[in-house]
């Protein structure tokens, strides 16, 4: 007859037929003399309740029904009853165990055979007694102990509802002398409907609910199965009686029974076990997405997401203890090395008092390999005995959760809930194969975690980069009404990667970074955005609040960094913008907020580190995105034109050449200082069009100048990034051949800081220059950070002293010096010395009485366009006519 456990239906145990209490709370093994919960309690006592019943209503209608029907047989059918109950055993070792869907496993026992063979042989005396003693003898057998007395009452109600029902059905159909066929059948499909009857009232007294559908089904499978059984074994009896040589078919009929039983099983048990294996796989999965989906954080920075979610994974822990049957699952799980172990588990509590945490000195957690340990109570040496009699079990599977030689977690499997027999080999290889896939799975999601957790998080300091601060502040920006988000630069990160190197540079941003976390605390999120930019959100913040952060953070990080045996001294600067309710409220956008924080760092100068963001800033960063996205078109319409500002020698007064400028019109901003589009133009990448522009206008001046019959330098000023160009050298040429202007007439004008930048980068251009026969000017001398040597090896020909020198030198007998000093070495190195800035005489006297070569600035002329440019030379100039020479242009006095 069939014995059904399992899930929310379970009717059977490793301890009986009925499940055990299943709570939440700790709850000590009876065996072991621990203390069990008030709900356990409270369940046990009303079991044993149930047990007495069962047992003493079993008792009772057994001797009603005996004394109802008389024991008639003889004593020379002694051996009838130990064959009744041999075949009752062998019908209980031959059961085949059948797992299905929705946590039920039903164990088909074949005991309608010799039940029914029994009803039409034996007396009821003789017939009960052989079930009881086959079943009890296979409880005791198989250790099953805890539910002995309320399965031997089951087994009194089984033997005597089948009697009783047949008894009454032969009363139905009149027959008195031997019991008919018909009656038989009916009393054999009533035992397992008594046992499942009693199976469900227990569900019911230990408060366990089943479905139900679920209860229909199981019905429904007991009487198919009873009925084949019972037609089998009663088909059987039938032909024997009346052909005794036709044994040998009933005997293949029975087999060919069996084994049809034992394929069905498999078939279903492989079903069940790849629904399993493929269920557990997908929570494992889905709880990764699910922890992917999440915020990378509310607060602080974004850990490695692989945190165990005990109620995801209590539900995977049920799946796997459902297709084992087993009475209770524990699953120990590590997905971060760092971490300790996290405990879950689901079915009977863990004894109290019992140890949760990993235990090295546990013998049944000692697993050098991979494979699944079966472990018995019976079988185990005595540590392993004592381990499980700790745990308040009889028989375990344990088994490691490895991946790379790396233990991930351990999955343990306690006591299978069957009345019959414990775990076998396909569980084992059940739960082997369900460990490599969940070793599997939980693997790849810790890969998920770390590749999730490396695209949001800098590699160098740990801290969030751009892309995690957008994810982790778009949430408290939208939460609170006022916020604010700083941006810290540290300004000396590329002067330590050019001294020390990038290594050093690196440690200092790292001392940095834990600065700044040591300063604002574990709550507030803090992001490397690039390079030396560091970015810090304050939810819930004001202005005044703001400020004091933004200080207490310069303080810190203006603190001088050891770096090995150096101290590298440091500034940094803080731009802050303040969100508003409004804004949180129509649109989070965090790289808007960024991007103004960083407008008001640009605008920290002048000794002023800590700026707040106001609208005029962005009013003018927006000017300078126009003016880089509209320069191309500029210079198509026109916008952008050349202006010459002249040069003369000293003290001949004769016009040497030109400075070529360039200025802008703009139809929207009007006259665009130089100082404002330059800079912008060169970070936009359009460097090289502004120098091709002027380079070809003044060269197109020049060779209109050479026709006129004069010969009239002009000077271009080049960009750093122009020497970083290699072509750059190529296309100069291709403008002088162009323009068929000598290159003697070309000056190219470089300041002091961009050619000692990178002096072993330009060094190469220069000389490729040089060798055009180009003039090479060093602009802006003596404000930067020359070095003699360098210059020496420059193929520089002219140097020109920087016009804040010369407006001094009337009342500065320092900037007097200065320039005096750089006429001198100009000479000693055998270059041409420019003055630039010359407004009054009584500066270029005393530049002529120094010795210096040329003079240019508003004394002489300011910056002219190219008509205003040929006005002046016609009004303040003569060209000489002297027919040896050269036409030349001399200054008027």
């Amino acid at each position: 007859m069939p014995d059904t456990h399992g899930g929310s239906a379970d009717a059977g145990t490793a301890t009986g037929d009925i499940p055990r209490p299943d709570t939440s709370r700790p709850v000590a093994a009876p065996s072991e003399g621990g203390s069990l919960s008030a709900e356990a309690r409270a369940d046990e006592r009303r079991f044993q309740l149930y047990t007495v019943a069962v047992l003493t209503f079993g008792l009772v209608v057994a001797g009603a029904v005996s004394a109802w029907l008389p024991f008639q047989g003889s004593v020379h059918l002694w051996w009838i009853g130990p064959l009744l109950a041999l075949a009752f055993l062998g019908a209980e070792q031959l059961g085949v165990n059948v797992d299905v869907r929705s946590g039920i496993s039903w164990t088909i026992s074949f005991t309608e055979i010799p039940l029914v063979i029994g009803l039409l042989v034996a007396p009821f005396e003789v017939v009960l007694a052989a079930h009881v003693v086959a079943g009890v003898t296979t409880l005791l057998a198989r250790r099953v102990t805890g539910r002995v007395l309320y399965n031997a009452g089951a087994f009194l109600l089984e033997v005597t509802s089948a009697f009783a029902v047949a008894g009454l059905v032969k009363q139905a159909l009149g027959s008195v002398e031997d019991m008919p066929w018909l009656a038989a059948l009916a009393g054999t499909l009533t035992a397992p409907l008594a046992s499942t009857l009693l199976a469900m009232a227990a569900v019911r007294v230990l408060r366990r609910r089943m479905r139900v559908g679920t209860v229909v089904r199981l019905a429904g499978r007991i009487l198919v199965v009873g009925f084949v059984n019972a037609s089998v074994g009663l088909t059987g009896y039938l032909v024997i009686s009346k052909t005794p040589e036709a044994w040998p078919i009933v005997l293949a009929v029975s087999l060919g029974l069996a084994a049809l039983y034992w394929a069905y099983s498999d078939l279903l048990r492989e079903q069940r076990d790849m629904e399993a294996l493929t269920d557990v796989s997908l929570m494992v999965a889905r709880s990764g997405q699910q922890a992917a989906a999440r915020p990378a954080g509310k607060a602080g920075d974004v850990d490695v997401d692989v945190d165990i979610d005990v109620d995801e994974w209590t539900t995977i822990a049920e799946r796997i203890r459902d297709q084992l049957a087993a009475a209770r699952v524990v699953l120990r799980l590590r997905l971060d090395p760092e971490q300790p172990m996290r405990t879950v588990v689901v079915g009977d509590d863990l004894a109290a008092g019992y140890d949760t945490e990993l235990d090295a000195d546990d013998p049944l957690l000692r697993l050098p390999g991979a494979h699944v340990r079966h472990l018995r109570v019976t079988e185990a040496n005595p540590q392993i005995r004592a381990a499980l009699l700790r745990r308040g079990a009889s028989e375990a599977l344990v088994v490691p959760l490895r991946s790379a030689n790396q233990l991930l977690g351990i999955v343990e499997a306690y006591d299978r809930l069957s009345r019959w027999r414990g775990f076998g080999k396909y569980d084992v290889q059940l739960l082997g194969t369900m460990a490599s896939h969940l070793a599997t799975a939980l693997d790849n999601r810790r890969l998920l975690a770390t590749l999730r957790h490396d695209a949001y998080h800098d590699p160098l300091t740990g801290l969030l980069n751009r892309p995690g601060f957008r994810q982790v502040a778009a949430e408290p920006l939208r939460e609170h009404a006022n916020s604010v988000v700083l941006r810290v630069d540290l300004d000396v990160f590329s002067t330590v990667s050019d001294a020390l190197g990038y290594t050093w540079a690196d440690r200092m941003l790292m001392a940095a970074g834990k600065r700044m976390r040591d300063t604002l605390g574990a709550g507030v999120p803090l992001a490397r955005l690039e390079g030396a930019s560091f970015a810090v959100l304050l939810a819930d913040c004001d202005a005044e609040r703001a400020q004091e952060i933004a200080q207490r953070l310069r303080e810190q990080l203006s603190a001088p960094y050891p770096v090995d045996r150096l101290t590298v001294e440091a500034n940094s600067v803080v731009g802050y913008v303040l969100t508003t309710a409004e804004e949180n409220a129509e649109r989070v956008d965090v790289d808007s907020l960024l991007q103004r924080a960083d407008m008001a760092v640009r605008a920290t100068r002048g000794g002023e580190e800590i700026k707040s963001y106001v609208p005029s800033m962005g009013q003018i960063f927006l000017r300078r995105f126009q003016m880089v996205t509209q320069f191309r078109q500029a210079i198509e319409e026109g916008q952008v034109t050349v202006h010459y500002q002249p040069k003369v020698t000293l003290p001949d007064k004769q016009v040497l050449g030109v400075e070529a400028l360039v200025r802008w019109q703009h139809p929207e901003f009007g006259r665009v200082n130089p100082d404002e589009f330059v800079p912008a133009v060169e970070a936009a990448g359009l460097v090289g069009v502004l120098t091709s522009f002027v380079l070809d206008a003044a060269l197109d001046r020049v060779r209109r100048w050479l026709d006129d019959g004069l010969r009239i330098s002009v000077a271009v000023n080049l960009s750093v990034r122009n020497l970083a160009d290699a072509e750059f050298p190529a296309r100069v040429a291709e403008a002088l051949e162009r323009f068929g202007v000598p290159g003697e007439l070309l000056t190219l004008e470089l300041t002091e800081s961009d050619v000692m930048q990178d002096p072993e980068r330009a060094l190469p251009i220069l000389r490729e220059l040089s060798d055009l026969g180009i003039e090479l000017a060093v602009d802006d001398f003596g404000t930067g950070y020359s070095s003699l040597a360098y210059l020496r090896q420059l193929p520089v020909d002219q140097v020109k002293i920087d016009k804040s020198f010369v407006f001094g030198m009337g009342t500065d007998l320092g900037d007097l010096a200065v320039v005096r000093s750089i006429v001198e070495l100009g000479h000693s190195l055998g270059l041409t010395v420019v003055a630039e800035g010359v407004e009054e005489d009584l500066a270029r006297d005393q530049l002529e009485a120094m010795g210096c070569d040329v003079a240019q600035g508003y004394l002489i002329s300011r910056p002219l366009s190219e008509d205003r440019l040929e006005a002046w030379l016609q009004a303040r100039t003569a060209r000489s006519l002297d027919p040896a020479s050269e036409p030349v242009l001399t200054l008027l006095t």
